[in-house]
């Protein structure tokens, strides 16, 4: 029995040539995935170390468990595998500022939280930023390789919420964003 003609239709629903898949590609339509923005931050050796991420998202309920991916490379990715405490803030719609500085690879090593309030985790003692809408501290389960990224599975240990309930930083397309 011949295979049956198959039509690739796009989102729109007209004929498409499918998109190469390789990196630029993949990034493309990656993108076109919102999310929230966050830092998260961990303590070794006495140092404060903090990073963005967007790579962020919760996992189980039963256990409550949550995962960031971090970039092998980075200072963070050595002091959260050593630490194996860490803590995840989300940001407001106002802190795209500070976003961009924990984004940033040549930050200073020691006192990269100096310019921003912060204060112990009530569970882990991991630094949390007083900005932030939502905390979620975390203490490292496992971590699983994903190519140039690590996964790094926490189980949820501490919560805290802003009760201002304000906005979320977004990122979408390359860009930051706020809701309307």
């Amino acid at each position: 029995m011949p295979a049956a003609a198959v039509t690739l239709r796009g989102v729109s629903g007209d004929p498409v040539d499918p998109l190469p898949v390789d990196e630029a590609n993949f990034r493309r339509v990656a993108a076109r995935f919102t999310t929230g923005i966050s830092v998260a931050t961990t303590r070794h050796a006495g140092i404060d170390h903090a990073m963005t991420v967007s790579a962020f998202t919760s996992v189980s309920l039963d256990p409550l468990l949550v995962l960031i991916c971090v970039e092998k490379i980075t200072r963070f990715h050595q002091a959260v595998s050593a630490s194996g405490l860490w803590a995840v803030c989300v940001l407001a719609e106002d802190d795209e500022e500070m976003s961009r500085w924990f984004a940033l690879n040549a930050r200073p090593t020691g006192g990269q939280l100096a310019d921003y309030a912060h204060h112990p985790g009530a569970k882990t003692g991991m630094p949390v930023l007083d900005a932030a809408i939502a905390v979620i501290e975390c203490q490292t389960r496992a971590v699983y390789d994903g190519g140039d990224h690590s996964l790094v599975l926490g189980d949820v240990v501490g919560l805290d919420l802003d009760p201002a309930a304000r906005r979320p930083l977004l990122y979408f397309e390359g860009g930051y964003r706020q809701l309307r």
